[in-house]
């Protein structure tokens, strides 16, 4: 963790100046400025390669054939910006650094649609800005007590914002005022916390169907129960479809069938803000680190698997945790099918729910082989014995010694009639774990 990191918090200020025809000129300026920056692109064309496997007996063959595609070449020299800005300005009546901010804003525009092009998610089409909204600067506002001033128009036109009665003053105080968000009925206020300075903690946390699985040395396992979260989607997929036989039938009944989507994803958010509070407060001061998951990749030709997949909020967890705490995103290529002490590849057992190295015999749960691999990918440990022996297999020991030691103190230290003690614990440091039982967090509002 660096030591200039810092927490990301926002809230809504809702307002009732008419400012209808400013957003209107800063979406004209902004549209103006990605279609100038779109307009100097130059595409280059590579050759490229895609792969695709070829069954041949019981053996999959990996071939690959090649292919000409265009790359796009951003222009971002500093002489083509000072040319845009002075473009810009032209017919610009407002406060000269919005022109800054529209720049800003659609260059993070132009890059998004070239990652995505790359990744084949786009085509070559122009991006189009519908939404109506202004980044302000900090150069364009004054913040001074509990008040905010904007500037619309330099000595003509200025926007004031109270936030002494706001309900969230106490939680920024000392805080940072970042960039502003001015939309047609509300402002979005941004502030900068920084964080405790200092190396602290790590979890890995491996995201599942029904649970998110946790590790850490100081924790250990940690298992929170998400069934709850998937019970509300499959409850309004079922009241949808019902819904959607009614509608083919009668149109007055559509708006019926996009409530249920309105409220499905109403409660799904008020959940995941619940479960990510609530690890916060468990967790403080921790970095959590989750897998950078991409849904369009886990689709196969089951329609069951599918929709299994469709219905998970991955996404939502990592957004949502990731202001109210420090998020590290990693690969999450084979987390739960390498072996965490000797890197070789994990075989399935159980249909799945054990998996057992193939070389030095580890037996894992695995949600868990997956929730250590990530915590060793985010700490950027290698596949060892002498790092998993020294990261997992010794913190593990010492957290069944104390829960065996409560275990013994709660029962007076004898044994119940007719029961047998058992010294041995459930792993051994040498490397082969096996099975132990998770620490699973129970919460007021959520069950975890």
């Amino acid at each position: 963790m660096q030591n200039s990191s810092y927490v990301i918090l926002s809230y809504k200020v809702k307002h009732n100046y008419d400012i209808t025809e400013f957003l209107n000129s800063y979406r004209l300026l902004l549209q103006k400025t990605a279609d100038i920056i779109w307009d100097n692109i130059e595409w280059i064309e590579k050759r490229q390669k895609n792969y695709y496997m070829v069954r041949e007996g019981e053996k999959r063959i990996r071939k690959c054939y090649y292919v000409k595609r265009l790359i796009p070449m951003i222009p971002k020299s500093r002489e083509f910006k000072r040319n845009l800005r002075n473009t810009l300005l032209e017919k610009w009546s407002y406060a000269s650094h919005y022109v800054d901010s529209a720049i800003k804003v659609a260059y993070s525009i132009i890059n998004s649609w070239r990652k995505n092009y790359l990744k084949g998610r786009r085509k070559r089409s122009k991006p189009i800005v519908k939404r109506k909204f202004v980044r302000v600067k900090e150069t364009l506002y004054v913040y001074r007590g509990s008040k905010i001033r904007i500037t619309v128009k330099p000595r003509k036109l200025y926007l004031e914002f109270d936030l002494s009665k706001t309900w969230f003053k106490r939680r920024v105080n000392g805080c940072d005022l970042g960039e502003l968000i001015l939309k047609e009925n509300e402002l979005i206020i941004t502030f900068k916390k920084n964080s405790q300075k200092g190396s602290c903690e790590r979890i890995g946390w491996d995201l599942n169907k029904c649970s998110v699985d946790g590790f850490s040395p100081k924790c250990g396992w940690i298992k929170i129960d998400l069934r709850h979260l998937y019970h509300i989607h499959r409850v309004h997929e079922i009241s949808r479809k019902k819904a959607q036989s009614k509608a083919s039938k009668k149109h007055t009944l559509k708006s019926i069938v996009s409530n249920h989507g309105k409220r499905e994803k109403n409660r799904a958010k008020d959940f995941v803000h619940k479960l990510t509070t609530q690890l916060a407060k468990i967790f403080p001061k921790v970095e959590h680190g989750f897998e950078d998951l991409e849904k369009r990749g886990m689709y196969n030709r089951r329609k069951k698997h599918n929709r299994d997949v469709a219905k998970q909020n991955w996404k939502m967890i990592i957004q949502y945790m990731s202001y109210k705490s420090k998020v590290k995103l990693v690969n999450p290529e084979n987390t739960s099918s390498t072996c965490p002490m000797c890197g070789d590849r994990m075989l399935k057992l159980r249909k799945g729910q054990v998996v057992k190295c193939k070389k030095c015999g580890l037996v894992l749960d695995r949600q868990l082989c997956g929730a250590i691999n990530i915590y060793l990918k985010m700490c950027g440990f290698p596949q060892s014995p002498s790092t998993f022996y020294r990261l997992v297999s010794r913190p593990l020991t010492r957290l069944m010694k104390k829960r065996k030691g409560a275990l013994m103190r709660t029962l007076g230290g004898v044994t119940t009639n007719g029961g047998k003690d058992d010294d041995m614990l459930p792993m051994n440091p040498r490397g082969e774990l096996s099975l132990m039982n998770p620490k699973a967090y129970i919460g007021l509002p959520i069950p975890m």
